[in-house]
């Protein structure tokens, strides 16, 4: 997936998290609605200034933003989950818990 589709899945989800519609988003930044919806769609990439003001609607920091990494094919995912608990044993039966939880 390129990096305007991955920003733009990013934004989405921030701002459904944050229970803000795309019409209150684009009002709040001087924006139309449908040019949220092409930015969320990864059509165009926001201007930087755009983006600044969309990082502050979603109150997130341009870092948080920028945190891809979940969207990566699940091969991928497992092989680092793997990697991880491989480095830290001591923290399988947490994550086993926590893993367990998420999914009852």
């Amino acid at each position: 997936m390129n990096i305007k589709k991955l920003l733009g899945k990013r934004i989405k989800e921030f701002r459904k998290s944050k229970g803000f519609t795309q019409e209150y988003v684009a009002e709040q930044i001087g924006i139309e609605s449908t040019s949220i919806s092409n930015i969320e769609n990864g059509k165009y990439y926001p201007t930087a200034e755009n983006l600044e003001r969309i990082i502050k609607v979603l109150n997130v920091s341009p870092q948080d933003l920028f945190t891809i990494e979940h969207y990566q094919n699940n091969d991928v995912l497992l092989d680092e989950i793997n990697t991880l608990l491989k480095e830290n044993p001591d923290k399988i039966r947490d994550f086993y818990k926590i893993l367990k939880a998420l999914i009852s």
